[in-house]
């Protein structure tokens, strides 16, 4: 019989000196948002930037895996027996759908590397980790994020105890003068800007686009200035068929483009499958490697591998599409295009701006996100007023700043709802807006 009677153990002694990064906002903002909704499930929530529920609704994970796995059988000529083992075993670190994906980037995107220069990661986010440990082995190496930028990057950053500097971003992308100028005061401290994030098209969360123009003096500007660039794309399918602009990486002559993308999207987040296209050289003591290969060492001691289950999902919805990006996320992006137009229709509907009312709200062209910018603080207080008295959410923008900058700004996402929620919850931003910002 078990004893009942033992007295309890002595508490615990509170723990110290856990890493500085776990007191920072930014790691704390998406469960913040995530409790907020959970305690307001009526309010309509303009706030979580994921794919749209009724695009998850035909995803056939066993008839995809099935897909793979004749893909392995027939071009990779593995044995049935075989084949299936692949999707139980750990896997490479590397990843199991490389040719997939460099094929699907080489005919959809123009960016032409060899399937050894992909590593297949857990979401874009790994991707990010992993490139930042690797790159930044020197104290004195500085990341170069627009402000404001995805809190991912910012937060990936922190935990790796990487200094990141801030460079204001323009409806056109990224202030090349401005990032020019912080490469010049790195040099003078003794330091360097080691790379520079940007997400060229429809940036989260500002929605901002580099027109060809800044793409090439971009490039230029990190040839002259011997950094990398991290491309984020993870919204450039949203764009117009007959606005689309190649990735950086497709006019990257000098492989400073380190490319990394994400299924999330375009595929389903489920998965967790992103990618890094990583085709730099790196002299090593056995010679020179890709910047790959070392991000494949990386990986494998952070997650060891992608899950082989999930990326014969993804491998087989790409090949179902024909081993296309652009078709596999062709009928999603275009119900974003529609409810981005929706949102912003609704905006100019219901909120009558004027040039008085210090409201300003921007126009992007793509992607899932608003900005709007308010006459008074944005901070959790007045979101907490949105979201119990007038049944309507959002993003304070904050977090996604490294300065101030961002403390009179809310997001606006438009990814998740239907035609209706969005009117809805437009009509209750407005209420909210003219009771407790414009009084």
């Amino acid at each position: 019989m078990a004893r009942t009677d033992r007295p309890a153990p002595p508490p615990l002694r509170e723990l110290d000196g856990l890493h500085g990064s776990l007191d920072d906002p930014v790691l704390r903002s998406i469960g913040f948002l995530n409790e907020v909704m959970s305690r307001y499930p009526d309010a309509i929530s303009f706030a979580p930037g994921a794919p749209h529920p009724d695009l998850l609704t035909d995803v056939e994970p066993q008839a995809y895996v099935d897909r793979f796995l004749d893909h392995l059988v027939q071009e990779r000529g593995l044995k049935p027996r075989d084949a299936r083992r692949a999707l139980y075993e750990y896997g490479p670190s590397r990843g199991l759908v490389n040719d997939i994906v460099a094929a699907a980037l080489r005919r959809d995107h123009g960016i032409d590397v060899p399937d050894r220069a992909l590593v297949i990661t857990v979401g874009a986010q790994e991707a990010m980790l992993l490139t930042l440990r690797a790159l930044f082995g020197s104290a004195t190496d500085r990341l170069a994020v627009a402000s404001p930028s995805f809190a991912g990057i910012i937060g990936a950053a922190r935990l790796l105890d990487i200094e990141v500097i801030g460079v204001e971003e323009t409806d056109d992308g990224l202030d090349l003068a401005a990032l020019a100028a912080e490469c010049a005061a790195a040099r003078r401290a003794g330091g360097r800007i080691r790379a520079c994030y940007v997400a060229p098209d429809f940036a989260n969360p500002a929605g901002s686009r580099m027109p060809p123009g800044n793409r090439r003096r971009l490039l230029a500007l990190a040839e002259r200035e011997d950094f990398l660039v991290l491309e984020d794309n993870a919204y450039g399918f949203t764009a117009a068929p007959h606005d689309a602009l190649p990735p950086l990486k497709a006019e990257d002559p000098g492989r400073r483009v380190v490319h990394i993308g994400t299924f999330a999207k375009v595929g389903f987040p489920g998965a967790r499958v992103g990618y890094v296209v990583a085709d730099q050289p790196v002299a090593t003591s056995a010679g020179s490697v890709l910047l790959a290969d070392e991000l494949a060492a990386v990986k494998s001691v952070v997650t060891v591998n992608t899950s082989p289950l999930t990326q014969a999902v993804v491998g087989g919805m790409l090949l179902e599409h024909g081993g296309s990006l652009r078709e596999l996320g062709r009928r999603k992006a275009e119900l974003y295009r529609r409810n981005l137009r929706l949102l912003t229709d609704a905006l100019d509907r219901h909120l009558d701006l004027g040039p008085a009312d210090g409201i300003h709200v921007n126009r992007p062209e793509g992607g899932f996100f608003v900005l709007m910018r308010l006459p008074v603080r944005v901070d959790t207080a007045l979101l907490e007023t949105s979201a119990a008295r007038y049944g309507v959410l959002w993003t304070p923008m904050a977090p996604f700043h490294l300065t101030e900058a961002g403390a009179d700004q809310l997001r606006l996402s438009c990814s998740y709802l239907d035609p209706r929620q969005i009117e809805t919850g437009v009509r209750r931003l407005a209420d909210f807006l003219r009771n407790e910002v414009r009084a």
